[in-house]
């Protein structure tokens, strides 16, 4: 897979997501992604968009100030 950013070539890797709920933040450990060799970029595929999307979900339902997940166990 190409960077969208810079072009270079993105080889599959692992990656933490974190989203920021304004009262919440969700941190998301080992989410499978392609990550440039060049400029570090992180690109997910729809399947994961989607998954962490749900994860987001499921984990703002808890309202806690801070969680933290891991995306085989979630997902």
């Amino acid at each position: 897979m190409l960077c969208m950013k810079c072009g270079a070539n993105a080889d599959k890797g692992y990656t933490t997501d974190v989203t920021d709920l304004g009262n919440c933040l969700v941190i998301v450990r080992n989410v499978p992604c392609y990550k440039c060799a060049e400029c570090n970029e992180v690109i997910y595929t729809a399947d994961v968009v989607k998954k962490l999307e749900n994860i987001v979900q499921q984990a703002k339902k808890l309202m806690q100030e801070i969680a933290i997940i891991d995306y085989e166990k979630a997902a």
